[in-house]
């Protein structure tokens, strides 16, 4: 674990302008071949899960609307971070719902897991950010649904339109 001070830059570069910068030094530290992924604690108060992003011999982290949000953060404002490796299977957090679903369903699981990576915790993050149990399950039923009826082949305009007809079935019972 390493805890540093940094401050928060503004990139201009789509939804994604705001970042941490990380010296050399330390994304050595984290970076193993292509595994860059790491879990962050800013200021002590906001727990993220992301990946190094590299720039030449350095990196940055992302920081979205809700985290600066949350921290009440400014470009220009001093951050504290504390840095550790993620070990974990999926490199973020897997909701427990999505986890049951995943065990119960073996042709949906083999097929989330020929996703890569990336695609993986891109679904996890789906499922994971509503909070209500209901809602993941809804989600994961709608993605395992899609997984299977697309035989893992991933189209997120038509997932999102199966995870609406999900939601609106789960609000008739």
């Amino acid at each position: 674990m390493v805890t540093f001070i940094t401050s928060l830059e503004q990139l201009h570069y789509g939804h994604w302008s705001y970042h941490l910068p990380v010296s050399p030094a330390i994304t050595a530290q984290f970076t193993e071949g292509n595994n860059r992924r790491v879990k962050c604690l800013i200021n002590n108060k906001v727990i993220i899960h992301t990946a190094l992003m590299p720039i030449d011999d350095s990196s940055y982290i992302l920081i979205n609307q809700k985290v600066r949000d949350e921290l009440h953060l400014s470009e220009g404002d001093k951050v504290e971070i504390r840095l550790e490796k993620d070990n974990s299977e999926y490199g973020m957090p897997m909701p427990e719902t999505f986890r049951i679903l995943l065990d119960q369903n073996d042709i949906g699981s083999k097929l989330f897991h020929n996703l890569t990576p990336g695609k993986q915790r891109n679904l996890i993050y789906l499922v994971g950010k509503v909070k209500s149990i209901d809602s993941q399950l809804n989600k994961g039923l709608a993605i395992l649904d899609h997984l299977t009826e697309t035989n893992g082949k991933l189209d997120f305009k038509a997932l999102n339109v199966k995870i609406k007809a999900y939601n609106q079935r789960g609000k008739m019972r």
